[in-house]
């Protein structure tokens, strides 16, 4: 298996137009954890100056579907990844540029057993958004399941 996942960031501006539009950056892949970032852009700002919420989530969800891609790219053709739920905590206004670090919350060979013994395996990822001054902004969790292809 390859270890090189530079795929991850092409495959997902082009399957999902948004992450390209608003410009995140993929700065680092692997399949337990991502980083992205999403430059300061006025025209995503919200009413008080910082990043609107919905680039914040946007950014962290992505950061997410990067793990996912990266931890369970090779069950592509059995399963799809999808998001179930996710709970997001803004904890202060965010200034200028946001860097969203990702981490799969459980051992992905434990997720993919789950899916090998015919369930529709859950599985959280936990992001930290920081802003330009290095501060912690938002914390959120992403549940995914891998639903099994018919």
């Amino acid at each position: 298996m390859t270890t090189e996942l530079s795929w991850v960031g092409e495959t997902m501006r082009r399957t999902v137009p948004w992450v390209g539009t608003v410009g995140v950056e993929f700065a680092e892949v692997a399949p337990e954890r991502a980083v992205l970032r999403l430059p300061d852009d006025p025209g995503l700002r919200n009413h008080v100056g910082g990043p609107h919420a919905a680039m914040i989530f946007g950014l962290g969800e992505t950061a997410t579907g990067a793990v996912t891609l990266a931890a369970f790219g090779s069950a592509l053709e059995r399963a799809t990844p999808l998001p179930v739920r996710s709970d997001i905590a803004y904890q202060r206004i965010a200034r200028g540029p946001l860097t969203a670090v990702a981490v799969l919350g459980r051992p992905a060979a434990e997720v993919l057993a789950e899916l090998d013994a015919g369930a529709r395996p859950e599985f959280g990822i936990d992001v930290t958004v920081t802003d330009g001054d290095e501060r912690e902004t938002t914390r959120m969790t992403v549940v995914w399941t891998l639903r099994p292809n018919r």
